[in-house]
């Protein structure tokens, strides 16, 4: 790839620079493998997007900086706002008041995975920062993965919604979280005060600045039509000027956007049209994301000797989403057929992933390195296999409209 760069660079002077063609090609490559890979081999679109993006990560495309920064991890994090602002558009907040058991659901899943992924990393002498790290993102499914699948699939039904919203509360766990801890990465003891006031920081101002989309949003709907192409552009523009200022101020872009989502959700209980006005521009983005998690971590200094512990991480993690999705399942609302399934469509790990290992490397010259040489395995793991079980599970429950792809037949 580097060769094949130095060759173009002599002869090749488009206005915006030769990573923007690269990237283009990338882009365009991911989106008809996508394709292809779901009429032809009854797979996910995902698992397009991402063997692209792996194979351009071995070949050496050196179009992405690691830890992430600049263009790519802005990106990146309004990719990941967009999926989540819509993931939280889906969430009324009475449905927890008429039904606690999924948000005591929620946290049970979120809890037990941190301590499990945790007792097992350091059993495999994990040291416990990083164990502390690994086991804060393993909380985090991804709701862009999710939400592609359950657009493919066409699925609507129990399974799911419960879905979508534990991955949306798991994402809203995690960020705070990560975002905090990051600021105390290096401390091996902290007092409950000092591990506690980093997270109301965080959670206030990713809060303040959620609250502020919402109402700006809301008084644009009041203004404007919700099918019109114009406030879908005025939602996107508004999301990125939000992840800018979000980050700025220290809060959590994606955070602010998830809850501007519940929030406006409330202020505007009507379905909303946007989703499908938002289109091309949004899919593209959230496409990209998908891309660049798969080059990131292809590209990650990956070491035989870490190979069982990303695979007793995976498989704790699994073990962990479901065990703690059943146990909370009495008075859910589902059956436990239902409720394994909902643990096993958690598995997905992708951009949301991402993001938090990009902020403890970030955060740690040190750590940071350690974190991701088993955590980005890992996301790439899942991001493909995940996308593989969720697309099963949606069939096994008789929620999606598209009936089972045959490989080879054209989908309909």
């Amino acid at each position: 790839m580097i060769d094949i760069t130095a060759i173009w660079g002599q002869w090749l002077r488009p206005s915006a620079g030769l990573p923007t063609v690269q990237w283009s090609l990338l882009l365009a490559l991911a989106a008809a493998a996508g394709q292809l890979v779901q009429r032809h081999m009854a797979l996910p679109k995902v698992v397009g997007y991402s063997a692209v993006g792996t194979l351009a990560g071995l070949a050496g495309f050196s179009g992405v900086p690691w830890p992430l920064q600049g263009i790519g991890l802005f990106l990146l994090e309004l990719g990941v706002s967009i999926v989540l602002f819509e993931t939280g558009g889906r969430i009324a907040l009475r449905w927890f008041r008429h039904n606690p058991m999924v948000l005591l659901q929620s946290l049970l899943e979120a809890a037990l995975t941190y301590a499990l992924v945790y007792v097992a990393m350091r059993w495999l002498d994990v040291r416990p920062s990083v164990a502390d790290a690994l086991a804060l993102i393993a909380i985090v499914s991804s709701p862009a993965v999710l939400s592609r699948v359950v657009a493919d699939t066409r699925a609507t039904g129990p399974v799911t919604d419960r879905v979508i919203v534990l991955s949306a509360l798991g994402a809203l766990y995690a960020l705070t979280f990560v975002a905090a801890r990051v600021g105390v990465l290096h401390r091996e003891e902290t007092n409950l005060v000092d591990l506690l006031m980093p997270v109301a920081v965080v959670l206030g101002l990713s809060v303040a600045v959620g609250a502020g989309l919402a109402l700006a949003l809301r008084i644009a709907l009041r203004l404007m039509s919700p099918t019109s192409e114009n406030t879908s552009i005025l939602l996107i523009a508004t999301i990125a000027a939000g992840t800018t200022i979000a980050a700025h101020f220290g809060g959590s872009a994606p955070l602010s956007a998830l809850l501007a989502g519940l929030l406006l959700k409330q202020l505007n209980p009507r379905p909303w049209a946007w989703p499908r006005q938002l289109g091309t521009a949004a899919s593209l983005l959230v496409m990209l994301t998908f891309v660049l998690v798969s080059v990131v971590a292809a590209q990650a200094d990956w070491a035989p000797a870490v190979a069982g512990v990303v695979l007793a991480l995976v498989g704790v993690r699994g073990v962990a989403k479901v065990l703690g999705v059943l146990v909370a399942n009495p008075g859910s609302g589902t059956s436990w057929r239902q409720a394994l399934m909902v643990g096993w469509a958690m598995s997905p790990m992708s951009s949301v992933a991402l993001l938090l290992v990009s902020q403890f490397a970030s955060a740690s010259m040190t750590l940071g390195p350690r974190i991701a040489g088993i955590a980005l395995p890992a996301i790439l793991l899942m991001e493909v296999l995940g996308a593989i079980i969720a697309t099963y599970v949606i069939h096994q429950a008789r929620e999606s409209s598209r009936s089972v792809p045959v490989a080879g037949a054209t989908v309909a």
